[in-house]
């Protein structure tokens, strides 16, 4: 089921602004094992799993349900379309990508530049810019404008594949695996007695700027928030000791943007069941929504668990499915881990 469900995540578009379309499979998901779903003004989907008592205390979870992509801001005199990102899109990875243009109707297109034959020799040596590739929907100037319209939205047609072992690829695993992370955690929930009122958030525009988990995390204000995101898993021509493993487990953030409390609730977690997870340090502001959350009205204490991934805001990315569990399962048993805590005590410093 977990990979079922990340598969139609990641095959349903979902731009930072427009995530109508991947709210409604994510909420079909989590309806049976939710008490409550609503959608906030700004589009935020707000999971709600009730604790078993009447203390409540709340434990706010958020992983961002958009993506990247591209939009349209010009069509030309021979009907190609001319294109600008949405969010921080990889440009080098753009050339002969499969695109959906997602005007009245959606229409399949490819990205398109000079071939290699004709390119001169100073040509050859630089990467190709953004403004210079062009996408081919095949049709003539006059049909492409009574389909497309210029600020329509273009996603990267790609499907999940299925690598050796438990690991698979795809677009949108950012953050489409920390979605993932949210499920795992609610269904071990439902096999468990938990105090706090947990409110997992599918959280939007969060890769134009954390805006999803600035008002969702104001509306609710807990007393606890962890952000689950994506962080850079190892390759072999990065050698940075701060990168995080496949495979390993999750990775716990620790650094100014989290609270000590928080990340020691963790990782305690993870020793005492046993379940595998790393270290990542963050100095400052970790670029997740955990900065949002942080920073709320008058300051909550924050967490961040990151799945480590390889190939960040391209539409290749590779996660492995047991460090997507494995942090559910860390989630879910750090929640009940708070059944009687006074969390007021357990979070002053």
């Amino acid at each position: 089921m977990l990979k079922k469900f990340i598969r139609e995540m990641v095959e349903t578009p979902g731009l930072s602004g427009y995530e109508c379309e991947i709210s409604n499979v994510i909420e079909e998901y989590f309806k049976p094992y939710s008490d409550d779903i609503v959608k906030d003004k700004l589009g935020n989907l707000i999971i709600l799993k009730k604790g078993n008592t009447g203390d409540r205390k709340k434990i706010f979870l958020a992983a961002h349900m958009d993506e990247i992509g591209l939009m349209v801001k010009q069509i030309d005199e021979k009907g190609f379309i001319k294109f600008t990102n949405v969010g921080g899109i990889d440009q080098r990875t753009l050339l002969a990508q499969e695109v959906i243009v997602h005007g009245k109707v959606d229409l399949f297109g490819v990205i398109g530049n000079k071939p290699p034959h004709i390119l001169s020799e100073e040509e050859k040596k630089k990467t190709v810019k953004m403004e210079d590739m062009l996408i081919d929907v095949g049709l003539h100037k006059e049909e492409v404008k009574e389909i497309v319209s210029v600020g329509d939205i273009i996603s990267i047609r790609r499907k999940m594949i299925d690598l050796q072992g438990d690991r698979i690829s795809s677009k949108a695993l950012d953050d489409k695996a920390g979605v993932a992370v949210m499920y795992e955690c609610i269904k071990e929930l439902n096999k468990m007695n938990h105090d706090c009122d947990v409110y997992a958030v599918a959280t939007v525009q969060e890769e134009v700027g954390l805006r999803g988990a600035i008002t969702s995390t104001y509306n609710i204000f807990p007393d606890i928030g962890i952000a689950i995101d994506v962080g850079f898993a190892s390759t072999p021509e990065l050698t940075n000791d701060d990168l995080s493993e496949l495979g390993k487990g999750p990775a716990m953030g620790f650094g100014a943007n989290i609270h000590p409390k928080v990340y020691e609730g963790l990782t305690q977690i993870a020793k005492e069941y046993n379940l595998p997870y790393q270290e990542e340090i963050h100095p400052g502001e970790t670029g997740t929504d955990a900065w949002a959350i942080q920073v709320t009205q008058s300051g909550v204490a924050a967490g961040l668990i990151s799945i480590p991934l390889r190939y960040m805001h391209t539409s290749v990315e590779v996660v492995d499915l047991n460090d997507i569990k494995n942090a559910g399962k860390i989630l879910a048993n750090f929640i009940v881990s708070l059944n009687l805590v006074d969390l007021e005590e357990m979070l002053c410093y």
